[in-house]
């Protein structure tokens, strides 16, 4: 199907996080379901996951993937945009990585992701967006750093970008806007005319929400990033973390601080 270009939101429900981590973090491809379906009605406009498999760890082998994406599809309005993990963590190696995303090609439609997340500070990465290509999955690209910028600056894939990911973690909540501005503004340098949303994580993230705001850029929110609300109290679930990111954006873009003129497109 065609992937809609997310305009405010996308929800990344889960990541690395487990119910050790907050009650609320879903684990199975029911839970998955769930709470991709609250992330939606809450105004997440594409959903973003990390399958696990039956012990509960995270995995990229077709038949957990696939079974997440089954079931985020069922859950969901038709045209939520389903998108997946490939970090390199998820498997043994950059090899059996590769040999599990090309498996992704025998999914049917309903089964197989719309996007994949490639993280350009990974080993293989090039090699990874072709095989995506193959299997009819658009690449997203995760920036991490000016140099993944750069990186990205100098290849393009079978089939191009679907967007670009700017994600700046490990930084200081109050250093997270200004870190994020260095490499939108390589992006922007390099003439990159593809789509942006941002995010950050843990301190970085509400800061980051805001300034995307001002920015008039799209963002990411979930519990795979972030487990409280702005002022630092717990929240319940994916949902009220959709409600609450959609809060901070609209009033940071109605202020209008930055003028919206750092779109990096």
């Amino acid at each position: 199907m065609e992937i809609a270009e997310i305009k405010r939101i996308k929800a990344c429900l889960n990541g690395k996080r487990s119910a050790a981590d907050h009650p609320a973090v879903p684990v199975t491809a029911v839970q998955l379901a769930a709470a991709a379906a609250a992330a939606v009605a809450a105004g997440a406009e594409a959903v973003h996951v990390h399958p696990r498999d039956s012990a509960g760890e995270q995995s990229l082998r077709a038949a957990d993937v696939g079974a997440a994406v089954a079931a985020i599809r069922a859950a969901c309005p038709v045209a939520t945009p389903v998108g997946v993990t490939t970090g390199l963590w998820a498997a043994a190696d950059a090899r059996a990585r590769q040999q599990q995303v090309a498996a992704w090609a025998e999914l049917d439609d309903l089964h197989r992701p719309d996007f994949a997340s490639v993280n350009l500070s990974e080993e293989g990465w090039p090699e990874l967006t072709e095989t995506l290509a193959a299997a009819g999955i658009r690449p997203e690209a995760g920036v991490w750093s000016v140099d993944d910028a750069d990186a990205l600056a100098g290849y393009e894939p079978d089939g191009g970008w679907l967007r670009i990911l700017v994600e700046i973690m490990g930084v200081p909540g109050a250093e997270a806007p200004a870190a994020a501005d260095r490499v939108l503004a390589r992006i922007r340098q390099a003439g990159l005319d593809l789509p942006v949303v941002v995010h950050g994580e843990d301190a970085g993230c509400w800061p980051l929400i805001a300034h995307a705001g001002r920015l008039g850029l799209p963002v990411r929110i979930g519990l795979e990033d972030v487990l409280t609300d702005p002022a630092g109290h717990p929240v319940g679930d994916n949902a009220e973390l959709v409600r609450l990111a959609l809060g901070v954006w609209s009033d940071a873009a109605s202020s209008g601080a930055d003028g919206g003129a750092a779109s990096a497109r």
